[in-house]
């Protein structure tokens, strides 16, 4: 699968789960502890609006402060629906460009950062839909297109603090695999 339509699946993916958040839902915590689901899927919007002035050349000093803050406003899943259609615009018009992105650890080819931004998506659902007791199951086709471009990254991001410790896991289902080499425990459950 090419990484633009893995990047427009991912973000279809994530607003989907994003769907299922009932009005009382948004502040109940998340398999990411330091998030409840408003603020996970703030940090999700955020990566977003980052997206589209990254892929237009700019640098993280120049984008400032802009992404910063509440973005989600008053009706969390328009904006979730329009940040999403705005990076999935930005990803098809700069991957063919094959450009560099000026990130945080210095630049980067662009696809490498649309494989980010994909995982981002699909992981980052999956806590949604944890949290809030909606589909856990996520498009297996998706699951296997992370799941092997992380495969060599999960060291880095790991020694970088990126992400938790690897949960052990029992059984052969990718995403259960893929969700574990992410730090989650795919049994996880919201606390009653």
């Amino acid at each position: 699968m090419d990484v633009t339509t893995l990047h427009a699946r991912t973000v279809q993916e994530f607003v989907s789960c994003v769907r299922a958040v009932g009005v009382d839902q948004w502040e109940q915590l998340s398999p990411c502890s330091e998030w409840s689901v408003r603020e996970l899927v703030n940090h999700v919007v955020g990566e977003d609006r980052w997206t589209v002035p990254l892929l237009d050349g700019a640098t993280i000093a120049e984008v400032g402060d802009a992404c910063d803050g509440d973005l989600l406003g008053r009706d969390p899943l328009a904006t979730v629906r329009a940040a999403g259609d705005a990076a999935v615009a930005a990803v098809r018009a700069a991957v063919p460009t094959a450009m560099k992105v000026h990130l945080s650890y210095g630049d980067e080819d662009v696809e490498e950062y649309v494989h980010q931004l994909a995982a981002d998506h699909l992981i980052h659902g999956w806590d949604v839909a944890a949290a809030v007791g909606g589909t856990r199951r996520l498009d297996p086709e998706l699951v296997v297109e992370i799941a092997g471009w992380f495969a060599e990254r999960e060291p880095l991001y790991r020694g970088a603090g990126i992400i938790a410790e690897r949960v052990e896991v029992t059984g052969d289902d990718p995403q259960d695999r893929l969700l574990a080499a992410f730090g989650r425990d795919p049994g996880w459950q919201p606390p009653s």
